[in-house]
């Protein structure tokens, strides 16, 4: 019985013919459903097995006239196929028996005979005992045999589905098999008839052990293939396919065709015949590439002309259609070309298929068990993974390819298609155009195009100036069209980026530019003439680059025509002058910087009259003084001008990427101070580049490259140094610091950017700051996005962090370069930190020619490196450290140039279902690490697992998976790490920075730069001794000359009352005061608007080598100083502050710069303790909330190791630890503003001579009475710091001599013991006082009380009301009149202010309570007045003495006076 066919998708498919209608005219239902069998079926559907078996012309690969010949070629491809199958039959046995030497094929066209022989081992002459059959028969004459059903065994043959050679038979008139097997001795003969009807009983012989062979003949039934006889193509292409089994098989098996050996060794020698043939239509022979990847794999690679040729087998099986097998070879080349030819043409945009179909590839394979797309095997199917076995092109081969031509071919194909593409967009020359923004001029496109000029514009406002000026020159003649920005950089854009981009359209059509035409005139033009007009700042430079490079990438000709291009230059500064009796002011117009200062250095310094206004943009002129501009055309137009080939070079350099490292030694080599000449009238492009361009280049290099020494770039350096300059301390919203730092420091770029960097340097999340310079207050961002999560610059707060100013120390800001902008003075070069920063915070950027990348690194690490440079010792070695990161970071590599480590997260196995995801690698978000877990698939494309809960937070990460055992098992051998993505990589190899000369230089290791940075950081520690020994030397000498200047005063040698200062000065220098002159403003103030209590606010006071000084202010430090300095407390808080100063001279100059570096080592150990703590509390609070929280939603945390912390480096701490460098810092830099009162009255012992110890220690109790009304706590403080001021306070009714006797016992010239006990007080400045006179009762005059002022603290105005109603064991001491009248006295002459904030404060409180107030003294040396007054004087403190330059605590201030 006939095997079952499987079901058919035809409905038709059994259906019989139609059969002659019977009498009803209907089919009966044998008629109409019929049962074939298998031969039957495949007679009458022979095209589902062997193909169409109607004629089909193609254009095909034949043999004839002893050559390989491409042409049309009409056959049958159902009989090429059952000829086919006899042929791969015979080739396979040579898997099956590799002792198989030759292959026999006759085509007999005249008796209609094909035959096949092939030796090696025969069929087996053997009865099959299931079928009861020889085996030659079952195998040649019953469908569905086959050796090949055993999917298990691995075979590499044609044959798999059990038609085959019965297909031949079936086709065929005669069918002959004879085989000879050797093994039974035995030879057997078949013959088959009427398409497998009919066939002869088997004639067996015997035969010798040595005879194996197997024959097929066949006669084909050529009536059902419509041919009366073998035609010459079918012919040539059963040659053809000869040819293809002896390339296949190769050297060991001889093949022959009629009796003639075809000379065919190897598969290289039968790729050669079709390389012969396709050179014959060729100048140059196409490469052959051939390797022998291994025993199963054969591959030549060729070029193709535009269209992808392959000739490929599978088990010797011609796979005309290719198929997964060329795939996968030519997947290797196409990607490994791509990349070459992309990175030759960035802009080609070259994808895989287009590398293809310039590639002729051949492929000889062996396959275990092929799979086809059909019974005719035309395409193999079969997925690359279960080829049994590789074909991995070595480097050898990808490389020759490469080199074939075939790179160059494509690049020229990448070029023909962007010129086509390109061609869309061209201009044409005519009267109009429609363009929006476009100001046509209205002879453009006309008879004198020529003579029109086309102004380019940088923005709208640029083009309202340049209208403005066309109202001079007319509309006739010239165009003016804005540019959006900055233009593209064509030569290294994609053909799309090109044609899509709007700009580069408009300026084609405004002028008219055609693609790939050589311009040797404009007269095919719109216009004739290009005006690049910007600002005359970096970015205007970088778009007249711009738009040179793009008329040099697609019309370099045109650049040489003269006048083409021209630009329009603006003033960058102007100096205004009111001229005597003239109504029109003198006006210099700069054109340039170095021009500029080139004049302001001829004034000498006198600016006196000038009003200097800087135009950094064409928007800041007027529209009058652009119709002045156009006026002066010949000033203001420069004409671009082409010298030679090395003009076309320096655009190339400037904008190629191909120059890069050319590029890198042009900007290494600039020389601060490089500028161009706009004096001249020419500008060639070399010069333009070398001179101009290269600023914007350094610019732009500066905005992505820190400074090895500060480790900040500039955008941070001006927030650094206006929270500085501010005082930072109080919070404010990031949106209104970013416009105070844009105001204060010349910020020329958005403030979106500007507040964006703010956020930055305050973010401190993990893999951000390791110390953050700003305090993040609100939403910064989070680790969950990488702070892109940040809030609005309008919602959240900062100020500077406590670290910062340990970290870059206030006494060094005297010693910085200060650069100066716009007449402004603004950040310094670099800030002078006390550890290069660069390592603690990291950095990253890409700048023109340079890139650079720098991971954080541990402070404490550094702190131990330079502590052990200052000893003497050697480095250790460092490696990356981000604060708060539980996970590893490992050394893995040595790289050129530095070293790679592997990042590590922290993940722990549960249980056999569960996963603890506790720490991510650095730089890896939580929400897009969740968004990946989420979306990992196994390969049947399910959820890998079954869910991911999130016990996340803003810091920490923790996620738990659960999934099944058998992902966790598949997890496990992929590696768990691996599979989720847990590991990354960092280098150092690229570590680039400026270093302290601005010059760009590459870092190998950390150590490195901190080596560079030491020397020059102990240079700044040598700086900062010597300006702190200056200024103190020079204070000493102040606090001399006013001792000395109060002692002539006292005793009568100077009279200062009712005269000219003029004859003060002159006295005072002939008796040998030493004149301090005040300085006039410099220079760059003549244009400022700045007010001079906003320049009061600078922390930095910076020389100015050009500063003059103010003729006859020698000596307004004397003849300022205030009333108060005439009395004996001021004498001795001189003294006392003299002797304080002498002291910190002496300090100072035992101290080595080494040691003050170590003082601020520590200030910075104790910084870190504090955000070690920080981090620690936060840590624990966050465990706290984890636990409640997986308890709250009833998933307990399983058992499982928390990462151990890594180790600090241990520190070195010291008892003087607390005397810090910071403090020394302060004392010495508000020098010029005396501040030494607390520190005098905490040794009040030392501040004055020991003669008389009781009338001191009552001179310190009233005056702390007087002084701190407002804040009686403060009494107690104040003796716990003076104990030597402790004897009793019983003889304060002791009378009050003269002055001049009272300054006797403080060794000053007096020998009265008893001193005065008035209280008087000085500000800082030594400019105010208050007095204020009480009314005693008539009963007479008490003895005044002296004090010593303290130090007011900086929040004591809060404290003034609740403390005022306690009285103090002090106020006992004093008898006051129960009468009282107040009035203020007249000011000082010397005076500046007359009032204070404590003074009003203090006669208020005053008035509340009487017992606090404090008598006269009875016999004093002034003259008796009859109503003499009970006298009261108060501390008065002037706006400056607070020291505190914040305009935050002014307004404090003010809302108290209120």
């Amino acid at each position: 019985m006939a095997t079952k066919l499987p079901l058919q998708t035809s409905n038709n498919v059994n259906v019989a013919a139609a059969a002659p209608s019977r009498g009803g005219g209907g089919k009966t239902i044998e008629e109409m459903y019929q049962k074939k069998s298998q031969l039957e079926h495949i007679l009458l559907r022979p095209d589902t097995y062997i193909g169409s078996i109607e004629k089909h012309t193609q254009t095909l690969w034949v043999y004839e006239n002893e050559e390989m010949v491409n042409r049309p070629v009409t056959y049958v491809p159902g009989l090429y196929k059952i000829f086919d199958e006899i042929l791969v039959n015979a080739a396979d046995n040579k898997q099956r028996d590799p002792k198989m030497d030759s292959v026999k094929v006759v085509i007999d066209v005249a008796q209609n005979l094909i035959s096949v022989c092939n030796s090696g081992d025969g069929v087996p002459v053997e009865i099959h005992q299931e079928e009861g059959v020889y085996v030659p028969e079952m195998i040649f004459g019953h469908l569905l045999t086959s050796s090949n059903y055993n999917d298990n065994e691995k075979k590499t043959t044609g044959g798999r589905n059990g038609y085959g050679a019965k297909l031949t038979n079936i086709f065929s008139t005669e069918f002959t098999i004879e085989t000879a097997d050797g093994k039974r001795q035995k030879m057997y003969k078949q013959v088959f008839e009427n398409n497998m009807g009919k066939k002869s009983e088997p004639v067996i012989t015997k035969c010798n052990k040595t005879e194996n062979w197997t024959k097929v003949s066949f006669k084909p039934d050529l009536g059902k293939f419509g041919m009366t006889h073998l035609e010459d193509d079918v012919v040539a292409l059963m040659s053809k396919r000869v040819f293809d089994i002896a390339g296949c098989l190769g050297k060991t098996v001889k093949v022959e065709l009629n009796g003639q050996r075809i000379p065919i060794k190897s598969f290289t020698d039968y790729v050669d015949m079709y390389l012969n043939a396709a050179n014959k239509s060729r100048t140059e022979p196409l490469p052959r590439l051939v390797e022998k990847v291994n025993d199963r794999w054969e591959v030549c690679v060729s070029i193709s002309d535009g269209q992808f040729q392959q000739v490929s087998f599978v088990n010797s099986i011609a796979t005309i259609k290719g198929g997964t097998h060329v795939d996968y070879v030519t997947s290797q080349i196409t990607n490994y070309i791509v990349g070459i030819v992309n990175k030759k043409n960035k802009t080609a945009n070259v994808k895989a298929h287009n590398v293809k179909n310039h590639l002729w590839v051949f492929v000889n394979s062996l396959i275990d068990n092929p799979a086809f797309d059909s019974q005719t095997k035309e395409t193999l199917t079969l997925r690359q993974s279960s080829f049994g076995s590789k074909c991995e092109l070595s480097e050898d081969i990808l490389k020759k390819v490469a080199k074939s031509g075939v790179v160059e071919n494509l690049l020229s194909w990448a070029t023909f298609k962007q010129s086509k593409d390109l061609k869309k967009t061209d201009g044409t020359k005519t009267d109009r155009v429609q363009v929006e923004k476009l100001e046509d001029a209205n002879k453009a496109g006309g008879k004198e195009s020529q003579r029109c000029t086309l102004i380019l514009t940088e923005g709208d406002s640029a083009k309202a100036l340049a209208m403005a000026g066309m109202s001079v020159v007319g509309r006739d003649y010239y165009g003016v069209f804005p540019l959006r920005g900055k233009l593209l950089n064509v030569r290294e854009a994609t053909t799309t980026q090109i044609t899509n981009n709007k700009e580069i359209e408009n300026i084609k059509k405004i002028l008219g530019l055609k693609q790939n035409m050589a311009y040797e005139n404009v007269n095919s033009l719109r216009y004739g003439h290009m005006m690049i007009m910007t600002d005359q700042d970096h970015d205007g430079s970088h778009i007249k680059g711009l738009l040179i490079n793009f008329i040099h990438s697609f019309w370099p000709t045109l650049l040489k025509v003269p006048s083409f291009l021209v630009e329009f230059i603006t003033p960058i500064v102007k100096a205004t002058r009111k001229a005597g009796g003239s109504r029109n002011p003198e006006v210099l117009s700069f054109y340039s910087m170095p021009e500029y200062e080139s004049w302001k250095e001829s004034l000498s310094g006198n600016a006196t009259g000038w009003t200097i206004k800087y135009y950094k943009g064409l928007g800041t002129s007027t529209s009058k003084e652009g119709k002045e501009y156009f006026e002066s055309l010949d000033i203001h137009k420069k004409d671009f001008v082409w010298e030679d080939e090395q003009d076309g070079e320096a655009i190339e350099l400037a904008f190629s990427k191909k120059k890069i490292e050319a590029r890198k030694n042009w900007l290494s080599q600039f020389e601060p101070g490089t500028h161009l000449d706009q004096k001249q009238q020419k500008i060639s492009f070399s010069d333009f580049v070398n001179k101009e361009l290269i600023l914007f280049s350094m610019a732009d290099l500066q905005r992505s490259i820190p400074s090895m020494v500060d480790g900040l770039k500039p955008g941070q350096r001006k927030i650094l140094f206006c929270s500085f300059k501010r005082n930072f301390t109080k919070e404010a919203k990031v949106a209104q610091f970013s416009g105070y730092v844009s105001e204060h420091s010349a910020y020329h770029h958005g403030e979106q950017s500007l507040a964006g960097t703010i956020i930055n340097m305050a973010q401190d999340y993990v893999g951000s700051n390791n110390i953050n310079l700003l305090q993040p207050n609100g939403q910064f961002g989070t680790r969950n996005m990488g702070g892109k999560d940040a809030a609005s610059a309008r919602y959240i707060f900062t100020k500077l962090s406590s670290a910062t100013r340990v970290l870059f120390p206030k006494d060094d800001d005297v010693l910085l370069n200060y650069l100066n902008e716009d007449g402004q003075k603004i950040e310094p070069t670099w800030y002078m930190p006390i550890i290069p920063t660069v390592l603690v915070n990291g950095c990253e950027g890409i700048g023109t020619g340079w890139s650079t990348f720098i991971p954080n690194y541990n402070p404490r690490d550094i702190v131990a490196n330079v502590r052990r440079l200052l000893s003497g010792e050697s480095m250790v070695a460092m490696d990356p450290w981000y604060r708060n990161f539980k996970g590893t970071i490992e050394k893995t590599a040595f790289r050129e140039g530095g070293f790679s480590y592997t990042v590590t997260g922290v993940y722990e196995e549960i249980d056999e279902t569960t996963i603890r995801i506790t720490e991510l690698p650095i730089r890896r978000w939580t929400e897009d690490y969740k968004q990946f877990l989420e979306a990992l698939k196994t390969k049947d494309n399910t959820p890998f697992f079954q869910s991911v809960n999130s016990y996340n937070d803003d810091r920490s990460v923790d996620f738990e998976l659960h999934l099944s055992e058998e992902n966790m098992r598949m997890a496990r051998k992929e590696g768990i790490l691996k599979l989720l993505k847990l590991t990354t990589t960092i280098a150092t190899t690229n570590m680039h920075l400026f270093d302290e000369n601005n010059l760009i230089r590459r870092y190998t290791t950390p150590e490195q730069i901190i080596e560079e940075f030491f020397e020059l950081r102990l240079q700044y520690y040598e700086k900062r001794k010597k300006v702190i020994l200056e200024n103190l030397e020079l204070e000493l000498l102040k606090l001399d000359n006013k001792v000395k200047f109060i002692l002539g005063v006292v005793r009568g040698e100077i009279i200062v009352n009712n005269r000219k200062k003029a004859d003060l000065v002159q006295e005072l220098r002939q008796k040998g005061f030493t004149p301090f002159p005040k300085k006039a403003k410099p220079v760059e103030s003549a244009g400022e608007t700045e007010s001079a209590e906003e320049e009061s606010q600078e922390s930095p006071d910076v020389p100015n080598s050009r500063s003059t000084f103010i003729s006859g202010s020698e000596y307004d430090y004397l003849l300022s100083l205030a009333i108060a300095t005439l009395t004996l407390e001021k004498v001795q808080e001189l003294c006392g502050e003299r002797d304080k100063t002498e002291q910190a001279v002496e300090d100072m100059k035992k101290s080595t710069p080494r040691s003050l570096w170590l003082r601020d080592l520590e200030s910075l150990d104790a910084e870190l303790d504090k955000l070690d703590q920080l981090d620690a509390e936060a840590e624990k609070e966050r465990e706290v909330a984890q636990k409640k929280l997986r308890a709250k939603a009833g998933v307990p945390l399983k058992g499982g190791k928390a990462a151990a912390p890594r180790k600090q480096p241990p520190k070195k701490t010291t008892k003087a630890a607390s005397s810090s460098a910071m403090e020394i810092g302060d004392s010495v830099v508000e020098v010029p503003k005396p501040k030494g009162r607390q520190v005098a009255k905490k040794n009040a012992s030392a501040a004055a001579a020991p003669a008389n110890v009781k009338a001191e220690d009552d001179d310190e109790m009233i005056g702390d009475s007087v002084v701190e009304m407002a804040k009686p706590k403060g009494r107690q403080g104040a003796k716990k710091k003076a104990p030597a001021a402790a004897a009793p306070a019983d003889d304060d009714d002791d009378e009050m001599m003269g002055l001049a006797e009272r300054l006797a016992q403080y060794n000053l010239g007096s020998t009265s013991e008893n001193p005065s006990k008035a209280a008087i007080s000085l500000d800082d400045d030594d400019d105010d006082v208050v007095v204020e006179v009480a009314a005693p009762a008539k009963g007479g005059r008490k003895p005044a009380a002296a004090a010593s002022k303290a130090v007011k603290p900086p929040a004591a105005p809060r404290k003034r009301g609740p403390a005022a109603s306690k009285k103090q064991p002090a106020a006992e001491l004093v008898t006051v009149s129960p009468e009282k009248k107040v009035r203020k006295m007249r000011s000082s002459p010397f005076n500046k202010k007359s009032s204070s904030v404590l003074g009003r404060l203090a006669n208020k409180e005053a008035e509340e309570e009487s017992s606090e107030t404090v008598a006269a003294a009875e016999n004093s040396s002034r003259p008796k007045r009859a109503n003499r007054k009970e006298m009261k004087y108060v501390l008065s403190d002037s706006e400056s003495e607070s020291g505190n330059d914040s305009e935050f605590d002014e307004i404090e201030d003010d809302e108290d006076d209120e």
